[in-house]
């Protein structure tokens, strides 16, 4: 069977929901894909800092200002940075700026999902292949899994790093950065690991020994998500049985011998399986040039290594431009899609470039001294702009 819809969406992560509800709110209704079976398939994952610059931004285009003031886990913008003995190098409370308030993936996503009509996502539909139609007027024909075929007028694609649509603009394909993580969970932090509670404190946890380092957060519903990330080979993570947890626990415990026991005990008392996850990138800066009638957004576009916190926010800022671009232009989608991607290159290239320098100020051997001595940086810029006299 197959159907037609003038705009379709392929994903329904934060980016390709954001979207759709800008395009909702000008009236233009787009059809998302989506190949998990139903909103409640997976876990969304933990905390995002949502930054004023891009992230906010993109929540007030969607007009869900007040539904996102709703979710934000106050006091989560609080910070810690560690040494491997659990000594404490700096530490920020949260200032209630909500420069970069915290939320939580899960909600964030749910927010989107209730403020569209059940019906603009089809879910169950993993795309399988994407190519033009002949004529070259910018038609494209996508083709599911589940036998569904759709051909559209505009073909955006959200669908991550391992994108189906990316292949139509460019061969560009996403590499192993160097830094694999163990992913682990611990519940009811407070009450039932309140030595992990306290090493975390109420926001983001850095520790790091050179190569190797925690990054976690205290989640909203008061457990504990951590990664443990290590540079290794990329075939490292092959090497531990992650479906035998104590064997994958006591593999991960032996590379940290001499590190702190409220930090090992983030590992040692996860209270569900370790998950293993390899950290890629496509190459900082990637464009292409304009193909008619399809173009990229967030992971699809500019997949990059967590370590700046750009990642969603780009995918929300993206969404949201990209929408606003084809609400201006009616009638002519090429122009909107060259007004976007004129933005979104130079931005997502700067941030992929500031990403990857993030990484190795992270994971390398004098680690953690480069993220202290980039807080400090930090610290003398707000007080020389404090200091400074008033423009007239």
């Amino acid at each position: 069977m197959t159907t037609h819809h003038p705009i379709a969406i392929l994903g329904a992560g934060l980016g390709g929901l954001t979207a759709a509800r800008v395009l909702h709110v000008k009236g233009i209704e787009a059809a998302v894909f989506d190949l998990e079976a139903g909103r409640d398939a997976r876990s969304q994952g933990g905390m995002l800092d949502i930054h004023d610059t891009s992230g906010q931004k993109a929540v007030r285009s969607a007009e869900l200002w007040d539904a996102f003031a709703d979710i934000i886990r106050h006091g989560g913008e609080a910070m810690r940075i560690l040494d491997h003995t659990g000594a404490v190098l700096r530490e920020e409370a949260d200032d209630g700026r909500l420069k970069r308030p915290e939320v939580d993936r899960g909600q964030l996503r749910d927010m989107f999902l209730d403020a569209l009509p059940q019906s603009i996502v089809r879910w169950g539909h993993k795309a399988t292949a994407a190519r033009p139609l002949p004529g070259g007027n910018g038609r494209h024909e996508v083709t599911f899994a589940n036998g569904h075929t759709i051909t559209t007028d505009l073909l955006i694609g959200a669908d991550g790093a391992w994108s189906k649509v990316r292949p139509l603009v460019t061969d560009a394909w996403p590499a192993y950065t160097g830094i694999s993580f163990v992913e682990a969970d611990l519940f009811d932090a407070d009450d039932r690991h309140p030595e992990q509670a306290a090493v975390i404190g109420e926001g983001m946890l850095f520790a790091f020994r050179g190569t190797t380092g925690f990054l976690g957060h205290k989640e909203s519903d008061g457990s504990l998500h951590t990664y443990l990330g290590f540079r290794v080979p990329e075939e490292w993570l092959d090497t531990i049985d992650f479906t035998d947890t104590p064997a994958a626990r006591k593999a991960v415990l032996d590379r940290l011998g001499g590190w702190d026991e409220g930090l090992r005990g983030l590992v040692e008392h996860a209270d569900a399986p370790l998950i293993p996850r390899r950290i890629h990138a496509l190459p900082p800066g990637i464009s292409w040039a304009r193909v008619p009638g399809v173009t990229l957004l967030g992971d699809a576009a500019h997949l990059m290594s967590p370590f700046a916190g750009e990642g969603a926010n780009l995918a929300m800022y993206d969404g949201s431009l990209l929408a606003l671009a084809i609400a201006a232009r009616p009638g002519d989608t090429e122009a909107a899609l060259a007004s976007y991607e004129a933005d979104l290159f130079p931005r997502s290239g700067a941030s992929a470039h500031e990403s990857a320098q993030s990484l190795e100020m992270l994971f390398n051997e004098e680690s953690p001294k480069g993220l202290l001595e980039m807080f400090e940086q930090i610290d003398t810029q707000i007080a020389a702009a404090e200091q400074a006299p008033p423009t007239a």
